[in-house]
C-alpha cells in the first residue's frame, strides 16, 4: 500500500499549475524548474491512471477527471499550508486574504473599511476582487466571497452578515415633474430606472409579496449608474438603502412608497475551508459583521 507521502506527490505541482495556468508560472511559485514541475504532474497521472491536464503548445485545459480531482485537493493543500495560520493569536494574523464582493458592498463598505482592518491587522494582505459575476470560490483560489440572496446549494460553508433592505428612491425634482405614486401599480405610469441581471430586468419587490417589472427608459447592469440617474432626475430606482442614505439624509434622495415595506436581502461570507477557516479570515468576517451592526440597512 502506498504511504502518504507518495500518495501527495506531486500534489503541489498539479494544484500550482491550474492555479497559474500553465508549467512555467507554477514553476515559479513554487521555486523549481519548469521542466521538474511538468514531470512532477505526469507521474501523478501515471500514479492515479488518468490525465488530469490536457497539454498543448498554448494552454493547459483541465480534464473531467482533473476537475474533480482539483475540487477536492486544493481545499486540502490550502488547509495544510494555513494550519499553522489557524492557531495564531489575532495579533499574529498573517498572510493574503483574497476576497470576492458585489459592486456595491465590495465598493461601498470593504473598500472604505479596510484601512481600518488592515491598521488592526498588519499581517495581513487583502485583494479584493469586485465583481457582480458568482466566483467559484475554490477553482478561481478565493479566501471568501460575499454573496447577496437566497444562497444555492452548495457545499461552501456560509455565516450570515447581515440583512440588506431595498428602498425606493427618486430625485424631489423628478417627483415634482411627475406626481408622487401612492401604489404599486402606479409605478407602471412612472419611469423607472431597471438594473439588468443576465440580460433581465430585476424586479421592484415589496414585503408583502407584490412584484412587478415596471416599463422606463434606462437599463443597465451597473446600479451605481441607476443611482446617478435617479440623482439626475430621470425617474424611481430600485436601490439597497444603504447605498443611497446620504443622499435622502442631504435630500437630493427622496424614499418613494415609504408606506410600503421592503424586503430584506441576506448577506453572507462562503469559504470552502470547513471547520478550518484561516484565522484572518475569521478576523474578516467578525470585522464586517461589527462594522455592517452599526449601519442603517
Amino acid at each position: 500500500m502506498a504511504s502518504i507521502l507518495e500518495k501527495t506527490t506531486g500534489l503541489v505541482a498539479f494544484v500550482r499549475t491550474v492555479d497559474a495556468g500553465s508549467f512555467s508560472a507554477a514553476s515559479r511559485l513554487i521555486g523549481s524548474s519548469q521542466s521538474a514541475v511538468s514531470k512532477s504532474v505526469a507521474r501523478l497521472e501515471h500514479r492515479l491512471g488518468v490525465r488530469l491536464i490536457q497539454r498543448s503548445t498554448r494552454t493547459l485545459s483541465l480534464t473531467t477527471e482533473g476537475q474533480a480531482y482539483y475540487e477536492r485537493v486544493a481545499p486540502l493543500l490550502r488547509a495544510i499550508e494555513d494550519a499553522e495560520d489557524v492557531v495564531q493569536a489575532a495579533s499574529e494574523a498573517k498572510g493574503l486574504l483574497r476576497v470576492s464582493a458585489p459592486q456595491e458592498f465590495g465598493r461601498m463598505l470593504i473598500a472604505t473599511w479596510a484601512p481600518e482592518f488592515l491598521a488592526r491587522h498588519p499581517g495581513v494582505k487583502l485583494e479584493l476582487n469586485v465583481t457582480d459575476r458568482n466566483v467559484d470560490v475554490i477553482r478561481e483560489g478565493y479566501d471568501l466571497a460575499v454573496r447577496m440572496g437566497t444562497l444555492p446549494d452548495t457545499e461552501l460553508i456560509s455565516r450570515k452578515l447581515a440583512d440588506l433592505h431595498w428602498i425606493l428612491v427618486a430625485s424631489p425634482a423628478y417627483l415634482e415633474r411627475r406626481g408622487h405614486p401612492e401604489t404599486v401599480e402606479d409605478l407602471r405610469s412612472h419611469s423607472c430606472l431597471r438594473y439588468l441581471t443576465s440580460g433581465r430586468p430585476w424586479p421592484f419587490a415589496f414585503a408583502d409579496g407584490q412584484s412587478i417589472i415596471p416599463d422606463g427608459p434606462f437599463d443597465t447592469d451597473d446600479s451605481g449608474s441607476i443611482r446617478q440617474a435617479a440623482l439626475n432626475a430621470a425617474g424611481i430606482a430600485y436601490q439597497l438603502r444603504m447605498t443611497v442614505t446620504d443622499f435622502l439624509a442631504d435630500g437630493r434622495l427622496v424614499e418613494v412608497l415609504p408606506h410600503l415595506a421592503m424586503p430584506a436581502l441576506p448577506a453572507y461570507a462562503l469559504h470552502a475551508f470547513g471547520r478550518q477557516l484561516p484565522i484572518r479570515g475569521r478576523l474578516f468576517i467578525n470585522f464586517m459583521i461589527e462594522k455592517l451592526s452599526g449601519l442603517d440597512l
